[in-house]
């Protein structure tokens, strides 16, 4: 049984494929779519969970989208992936166990720093530079410690992937949205695994949501290939400016 009404699920769905679509692009769904699950009626952990459910299908499909337009090798980054899915369990797992407030009291900050840096540092666009990390260092370090985030907490982990892709890895801004969607997806899965077993999604419209995400992110996928950075960074510094925005209203 559906967990909410029609008019209540159409909206939830029109959110998902609007999530979908701009977190194809620059990361922050989660931003749109758990305030609006929890005015939907969801308690706060649940609407993590369902929240967790639908991105997957959203993260998914742009990652599928990227990788068969050639950006992003989804064989040959297997093992990072695996890496980040475990660090997205390994975080969920510990979310009633690890000082989220004061992650949550830092995190605007952060946010705040990668809105500046994507809208004021010159040369950023499409063409990879040198790498300030090598590929193992930056598989070992920053994909574990941004997917083990993504599990605790969430939002934002788009953004961090991003930054790291891009000034520690040298990927260009497509390039390194294209990565992000896999990572995205991997830590994503791992932390739904653990919120499965620890809380109460709201299957059946969560799901429902995926489907819609999906279609929101072929669409925003699409589009940020056909734009590139012109379009992912303005889109980027737009999303973490508002997250951040929304996590201070929220300590307040």
């Amino acid at each position: 049984m559906i967990e909410v009404t029609p008019d209540v699920l159409a909206l939830l769905l029109a959110v998902a494929f609007f999530a979908g679509f701009v977190d194809a692009i620059a990361g922050g769904g989660g931003l749109i779519t758990v305030p609006v699950l929890i005015i939907a009626g969801a308690p706060p952990l649940t609407a993590i969970a369902t929240n967790k459910v639908q991105a997957v299908f959203g993260a998914g499909m742009a990652a599928y989208s990227y990788g068969r337009a050639g950006h992003v090798d989804l064989r040959r980054q297997f093992w990072v992936a695996l890496l980040a899915l475990g660090a997205g369990g390994a975080g969920a797992l510990l979310t009633s166990t690890l000082p989220t407030q004061l992650i949550r009291i830092a995190l605007p900050v952060l946010l705040v720093a990668i809105a500046l840096f994507f809208a004021f540092k010159p040369g950023l666009n499409d063409i990879d530079r040198t790498a300030r990390m090598g590929p193992l260092v930056f598989s070992l370090s920053i994909v574990p410690l941004v997917g083990f985030y993504d599990g605790l907490i969430g939002p934002g982990a788009g953004a961090f992937y991003m930054i790291g892709f891009v000034a520690l890895a040298g990927y260009g801004v497509l390039k390194a949205t294209a990565h992000t969607k896999l990572l995205n997806f991997s830590s994503n899965f791992g932390g739904l695994l653990v919120y499965a077993l620890v809380a109460s999604p709201w299957w059946i419209t969560g799901l429902l949501m995926g489907f819609a995400q999906m279609a929101g992110a072929y669409v925003g996928a699409r589009m940020a290939m056909r734009i590139g950075s012109r379009l992912i960074k303005p889109l980027l510094v737009a999303s973490a400016s508002v997250l951040a925005a929304k996590l201070i209203w929220d300590l307040i």
